[in-house]
């Protein structure tokens, strides 16, 4: 793919520190200061521009890898308890407002929300035949940052079709996070009815990706009848379906397949540094989650991982959630230990060493080309939503919504047959032990994908799953201390912080 250097001069106090100049899979132009009206005058303007609004989309493998380390699914890991503190935080419930990984959740977000509205501020100065599918793509990125930030940070300021420049902090409240899903609700819809099942490009949003986000949003929401409609529609009418081996999702040749509805694109095109992590093109948690010091020996069947730092580490608890003969325990898991027996690898051990490492999302061995510290460029793609995940939350919404068990046992039923290679596991379950079951499908079949806490939080499991976790307080996480500062202290902090 053909490469986009933009460089935005944001003059936003909350993203002081996040203009860069980055790469994107789209288009190839030179480094330009688009931060003045002069701009949008072409077609050419609002593509470049919404490039810019798509690259904060690489800088979530941070959300991504929190989620699972916040959760009962992984331990932080590293190299030592002060490995990252930030990240062993999160992982012991300890965070605080001074938090450095969180302030950086928030900073991206924002200033993927913030591209997304410059265009969408301009939307009316140039017209030119396609300009809807662009302002599609625009909105629906302003609501896929909108909602990483409502699900991490609740109640959140909400600026629509402007820019948040230096200022605005004194004027704009935090917003609750109902009148939030709204404007990402109105988003998706728009998306959804200015945008076709096929990607203009590869990596670009599609009908479906809309469809599969609204119905998450619902989904949060308790808002059952809606997104059993919109899960459902998609389900029947878009071109989505399971691959036969789920394997072959999480490797290179498996990207933007046809059980992918929405995925975000990586490459090792461009080195990075400690100092920019959001500058990477690679997917920085896949080196942080490899394993520590991997040695194999060349051509040996081990030859296909290479390291890491060993971060986001498995916990015995959730390898011991697969079934017996799940042929998706040995994809989500890696049991160093018997794969070093197998295949004669060696490597290191970091701190919390559980032995177990997520396969999904650790380094394939690849030549090295990469320029930088190959361990940031990791070309593997995240895949944001998949069509398994469309069919869990559908099982989930025609169940809670008391709707349709038996559709709910249909999708669910569809997603386990893949797993287990037959129809002999079957569910036939309803009421809450169908939801239960759905619960425990969810686990298995997205671990290592970073959906969990945020599945205990919205269905209200996380006290009694997730160890240190207060109910009350850790249903979100702080607002970062210099953000309200920067406000003069207008904001209020979430309770307990």
């Amino acid at each position: 793919m053909r490469n986009i250097k933009l460089k935005y001069i944001l003059v936003s106090v909350l993203f002081i520190g996040l203009a860069s100049s980055c790469s994107d899979d789209f288009v190839n132009v030179e480094s330009l200061d688009i931060n003045s009206e002069d701009y949008f005058n072409s077609e050419e303007d609002y593509q470049n521009a919404l490039v810019g609004a798509y690259d904060l989309l690489q800088a979530t493998y941070l959300n991504a890898m929190l989620g699972e380390i916040a959760s009962d699914n992984t331990l932080a890991g590293g190299e030592s308890a002060t490995d990252v503190i930030g990240i062993q935080e999160v992982d012991d419930m300890t965070h605080t407002t001074t938090n450095s990984q969180l302030r950086d959740v928030w900073g991206w977000m924002f200033a993927g929300v913030n591209r997304a509205n410059f265009i969408l501020e301009f939307q009316d100065k140039t017209e030119f035949a396609g300009k809807e599918e662009i302002l599609a793509q625009a909105r629906f990125l302003r609501a896929y940052y909108y909602f990483e930030l409502v699900k991490w940070f609740g109640d959140v300021p909400l600026v629509v079709d402007k820019r948040f420049l230096f200022g605005d902090q004194f004027n704009v409240d935090r917003t609750p996070k109902a009148e939030v899903y709204t404007q990402i609700e109105i988003d998706l819809m728009y998306a959804a009815d200015n945008l076709t099942y096929t990607a203009s490009q590869q990596g670009r949003v599609t009908k479906g990706a809309a469809q599969a986000l609204l119905g998450k949003v619902y989904l949060y929401q308790d808002k059952f009848p809606e997104a059993s409609a919109v899960l459902d529609n998609l389900i029947l009418n878009g071109p989505y379906d399971l691959v036969t081996d789920y394997n072959s999702i999480f490797e290179h040749a498996g990207e933007n397949g046809i059980e992918s509805v929405f995925e975000v694109q990586y490459n090792d095109d461009q080195g990075a540094s400690f100092d920019c992590l959001q500058c990477s093109e690679g997917n920085v948690a896949v080196g942080f989650s490899g394993v520590r010091s991997y040695v194999a020996t060349p051509d040996s069947s081990g030859d296909i991982f290479s390291s890491g730092f060993s971060f986001n580490v498995p916990v015995q608890e959730a390898v011991d959630a697969f079934e017996a003969d799940d042929l998706r325990k040995d994809v989500a898991i890696l049991d160093i230990d018997a794969w070093a027996t197998q295949t004669g690898i060696t490597y290191g051990t970091g701190y919390e060493h559980t032995g177990f490492f997520n396969r999904k999302y650790i380094p394939r061995k690849r030549s090295d080309t990469a320029a930088g510290d190959r361990n940031l460029t990791n070309p593997n793609n995240y895949r944001a939503i998949r069509f398994a995940d469309v069919l869990l939350m559908a099982a989930e919404a025609f169940n809670r919504g008391n709707i349709d068990d038996s559709k709910a046992q249909n999708y669910l039923n569809r997603v386990r047959e893949r797993a287990f290679g037959d129809a002999m596991h079957n569910v036939s379950s309803s009421g809450s032990n169908l939801t239960n079951d759905i619960y425990n499908e969810r686990r298995v079949e997205l671990l290592g994908e970073g959906h969990r806490f945020f599945d205990l939080v919205r269905t209200g499991r996380a006290t009694s799953e997730i160890n240190g976790f207060v109910s009350g307080k850790h249903e979100v996480f702080p607002i970062p201390l210099i953000e309200i500062q920067l406000t003069g202290n207008r904001w209020t902090q979430n309770p307990n912080y």
